[in-house]
């Protein structure tokens, strides 16, 4: 099927990393504004079977080493397709590109982030008409409801900005569709395995209230997805039991995920960052991070530039999160999860949420409950955590009054903790990653678990009197 296309494709390029100084180019990705992959269903008559067009510079044209604006059309007709299909088109974008040898795909929608390799380049892939008969001849042979399908590259940065309002309207109208329904009104939710390759032990469940971590998957898109390809990539999760309505703990995900993870996950609990988190793989929108100083959560999305409020980037937070684990205060999500009305409940909502990017609060603003809304900080209002907790002292945040319940009982004499009766040790600190001072330079421990015998809990204060 591939003879054709001058490099190799299939599943075992999955998953593949490319380095920037193993790349050719790079699309989209953290320093390029203009970026998006869209999926449109379209009539039968308005659509050239097999057609690439290319708007824009074509690859081999844009010097190496470089990143680019991009963008990716998918143009498809047939007639049982409708624009309920075409979320799930689109997420499969993600997948078919990753086939390539020498093609590495991140993200969705408007966060795509791609690199070619230079070997993959040198070997002939220096064209988009390659890339786009890849992509068709997937998208056909895979979903056979397709009957036609076009594909545009758009590498003109004008183009890309005139395009792109339209394809956020898009992705709002799809997204809006599934707020209202409650998950314990449905008997099944969706899996997705399609980033597997990336994170083996990571299921991403789909909920009426839980987006997928990508932000590109409704629980309607994988319920459309799961019923046209039943042996895909998205599946159907019965519901189960309700283990735990506070927490969000079903019996179903409990086993689909153990399943899914070969025995690397055994319980998930959706609405906490806590525990027993949804676990993340690398496409997540934003990361949620515990900010153990005031008891409070910060988010962080992709494109945020420069150090959060605990003076750690996304890329470090994100690190943290991803590969499957399941991290304490640590949560790769969606920008959706935001709007639900299950966002972080087992953990106080958005009275738990302390700082937040103010381009993320905007998008999300008319989800914030109004008495709230003005008390959660942004880069603008806070850059450390010692300003952040003086804003939110000022503002009165309601996590103020969880700190004032908890200094009662620290101001006694210091307080020990001894496991030896229980004849283990007891981990006291788990992090993806750790970070402390020590003599001027910040050491981070990745993946730790710090064990002790005995802790001794007690304030500056106490200390102090010693």
């Amino acid at each position: 099927m591939f003879k054709d296309i001058p490099v190799e494709v299939g599943v075992i390029y999955e998953g593949e990393r490319i380095r920037r100084n193993d790349m050719q180019v790079e699309l989209g990705g953290p320093t390029v504004k203009q970026k998006f992959e869209l999926a449109k269903v379209k009539p039968l008559d308005q659509i050239e079977d097999g057609k690439v067009f290319i708007i824009g510079p074509d690859l081999k044209d844009l010097p190496e080493g470089g990143a680019y604006p991009f963008g990716i059309l998918i143009e498809a007709a047939g007639e049982k397709l409708d624009a309920g299909l075409e979320g799930v088109l689109e997420r499969r974008i993600h997948g078919y590109l990753n086939y390539i040898e020498g093609f590495m795909h991140l993200n969705q929608r408007y966060d795509i982030w791609i690199r070619i390799g230079k070997k993959s380049f040198q070997k002939g892939l220096n064209n988009f008409e390659a890339i786009g008969q890849v992509l068709y001849k997937l998208f056909k042979s895979e979903l056979p409801i397709i009957e036609k399908l076009q594909i545009t590259f758009i590498t003109d940065a004008a183009k890309l900005e005139q395009m792109t309002p339209a394809a956020i309207q898009d992705y709002e109208s799809r997204d809006s569709k599934a707020r209202g329904l409650k998950d314990a009104e449905v008997d099944t939710f969706y899996g997705c395995a399609l980033c597997q390759s990336f994170a083996p032990s990571h299921v991403c469940v789909i909920t009426p209230q839980r987006y997928s971590n990508c932000g590109a998957i409704s629980w309607f898109d994988g319920k459309a997805s799961a019923s046209i390809d039943p042996k895909g990539p998205v599946f159907a999760i019965p519901r189960g039991d309700i283990i735990n309505e506070e927490k969000g703990e079903f019996s179903g995900i409990n086993e689909a995920a153990k399943k899914r993870s070969m025995g690397e996950v055994n319980k998930v609990w959706l609405y906490t960052a806590f525990d027993y988190p949804h676990t993340s793989c690398g496409c997540f929108e934003a990361v949620t991070f515990y900010i153990p100083e005031v008891d409070g959560m910060g988010v962080v999305h992709r494109s945020f530039k420069g150090a959060t409020v605990n003076g750690l980037p996304f890329s470090t937070l994100a690190d943290s999160t991803a590969g499957g684990r399941q991290i304490d205060g640590f949560h790769g999500m969606s920008i959706e999860y935001m709007r639900s009305t299950k966002f972080f409940a087992a953990d106080g909502g958005w009275n738990r949420i302390v700082w937040v990017p103010k381009e993320v609060k905007e998008k999300v603003k008319e989800f914030i409950p109004k008495d709230i809304v003005d008390k959660i900080a942004t880069e603008d209002d806070a850059k450390s955590v010692d300003e952040l907790k003086a804003f939110l002292t000022a503002k009165q945040h309601p996590i103020v009054a969880r700190w004032s319940a908890e200094e009662a009982p620290a101001e006694a004499e210091a307080i020990t903790i001894n496991e030896d009766a229980a004849g283990t040790m007891m981990p006291v600190a788990t992090a993806g990653s750790l970070p402390f001072m020590a003599g001027g330079f910040k050491i981070i421990l990745k993946d730790a678990k710090i064990y002790a015998n005995r802790v001794i809990i007690q304030t500056v204060k106490d200390k102090d009197k010693r």
